[in-house]
């Protein structure tokens, strides 16, 4: 039997937060979440929920890491933490740029150790709020979720539902595009009324980059707060696809979902789900003229609610049973057996260069100097692989 304590039972946070989630999906608003944000035991979660994390030896701009924390008396911090948070003004945010397998490099933010504390203090109590109004096939940086649940609901559509045609947008950007007016406005609409804690949430987004100055839009990747509210500006697309077939209401009322499903295809309803990671998101149709409302509808709705710009050399409508389309890592695409047709996936051709790639820099450090951390690392990478495309060459039908 597991006995292990979950560190939110272990400070009985657990309580509080199926409360919000539940006040949350009653869509009641919040005016005092920022006693909950200062109360101790979300405070010290957060201490050791950064403490646990492995860049926590990474220092932001003042060169503090999570051991510079540790000496500090549990009262002193907890007063430390309060006294800061009312006057708070974060720091620089640090700006290292990640190589990407295109030959792009990638921006992720540092924040100091102190503003990583803060804005898990933050995550700990706005994401059960926005989990009970997130859409349900959102899976990206969310709770008991992840990448092959993605995979396997593109897979079930595909395969159970025939739905062939595959809307790939990529938006240009995202998280450097995030507009900060847009955002606060859906914390607020979301039920997160509090002003203290919306004021942080600003402050946080306004966090000068150091060597750039303040950022005028975008959330900053590798920020503890960044996936929530990355989430959060895109559940409006979320719900607004799933209201114009997934949750649309009849005025009639039906027996039974399939019955009222039927009655939706006589109409002019775009049918069609969205399934999304992230900022990685498809939506899959049955024909190719739905497909093309989609893409239209969506790239408008996206630049003018939204105001984001999608990459045009890499958005378009694939037909599944001609092309392949890739989604996370996987090639997926269509074929016949038994007179139906079945999703087959494989490994993406890019995804195979970047892993030989990796392999090669890996077995040649190996060989320039051969020590067992070397060779452990690269055992895990591979079967890190094996696990995470141990799904890939199925058949789903």
């Amino acid at each position: 039997m597991n006995t292990t304590i979950r560190y939110w039972e272990y400070y009985n946070m657990q309580e509080t937060f199926d409360m919000l989630f539940k006040e949350s999906q009653e869509n009641k608003p919040f005016y005092s979440l920022y006693e909950l944000i200062t109360s101790e035991n979300n405070i010290l979660l957060a201490y050791r929920t950064i403490k646990s994390n492995k860049g926590s030896r990474t220092a932001g701009v003042d060169s503090y890491t999570i051991d510079d924390y540790k000496p500090i008396d549990r009262d002193a911090f907890l007063l430390l933490v309060r006294q800061k948070l009312e006057r708070y003004k974060p720091k620089a945010v640090k700006r290292v740029l990640i190589p990407k397998p295109n030959g792009d490099k990638r921006p992720l933010g540092i924040p100091t150790m102190f503003d990583r504390l803060i804005q898990q203090m933050i995550k700990q109590i706005l994401e059960p709020i926005c989990e009970a109004k997130f859409y349900e096939h959102s899976y990206g940086f969310r709770p008991m979720r992840g990448t092959r649940h993605a995979i396997s609901r593109v897979m079930f559509l595909i395969s159970r539902h025939n739905f062939h045609y595959a809307v790939d947008i990529d938006i240009k950007g995202f998280f450097d595009n995030v507009n900060h007016t847009l955002l606060l406005k859906q914390l607020w609409n979301t039920g997160i009324k509090d002003k203290r804690v919306l004021k942080i949430i600003h402050l946080i987004l306004k966090a000068p980059i150091k060597g750039l100055g303040i950022p005028i839009k975008g959330v900053p990747q590798g920020g503890v707060l960044s996936p929530v509210l990355a989430n959060l500006v895109l559940n409006d697309l979320d719900q607004w696809i799933a209201k114009q077939w997934h949750y649309f209401k009849t005025v009639k009322t039906y027996a039974n979902r399939a019955n009222e499903k039927r009655a939706l295809k006589t109409t002019n309803l775009k049918e069609g789900f969205i399934v999304r990671y992230a900022d990685d998101f498809k939506i899959l149709a049955k024909d190719f003229r739905t497909a093309q409302k989609w893409f239209f509808a969506t790239k408008s709705y996206l630049k003018e609610r939204l105001k984001l710009d999608i990459s045009p050399e890499k958005s378009k409508i694939i037909n599944l049973r001609k092309n392949k389309s890739e989604f996370l890592g996987y090639s997926l695409y269509v074929v016949p057996k038994k007179k139906k047709w079945v999703c087959n996936s494989k490994i993406s051709n890019k995804k195979k260069k970047q892993i030989k790639t990796e392999i090669k820099q890996r077995i040649k450090a190996i060989q320039r100097n051969t020590n067992r951390k070397k060779v452990q690392l690269y055992n895990s990478y591979v079967l890190g692989l094996r696990n995470y495309f141990r799904y890939a060459y199925t058949c789903q039908y």
